[in-house]
């Protein structure tokens, strides 16, 4: 069974395939992938890794946890999943002010 790795403090020119190229030296990469954030269409600094089997990403984990890529050092563990976080409607914030013209 494939196991995902969460890999932290990714350098903003680390791309795919030289993540995917790094964690081959630990075994079978299943999938690399960096995170871009959608509004500056840069890299967000981290990234998820799937290795095809426990060990290999055990041995993945103990190969790149606290060393260095591409000038970085990294932080790799076992990715949890994600969190349900409230939605947020992206308009309802008040930053005070009247709108309705009433006066205090």
């Amino acid at each position: 069974m494939a196991t995902k790795l969460y890999v932290g403090g990714v350098s903003y020119n680390t791309t795919d395939q030289g993540l995917q190229d790094a964690f081959a030296q630990a075994g079978n990469v299943t999938s690399a992938k960096i995170v871009i954030d959608r509004m500056t269409n840069r890299s967000r600094g981290f990234g998820f890794v799937e290795m095809a089997s426990e060990e290999e990403a055990q041995k993945a984990i103990e190969l790149w946890n606290g060393k260095e890529l591409d000038g970085r050092t990294l932080t790799v563990n076992e990715a949890r999943p994600m969190e349900e976080r409230p939605r947020t409607g992206g308009g309802g914030r008040d930053f005070g002010g009247d709108r309705g013209g009433n006066r205090w």
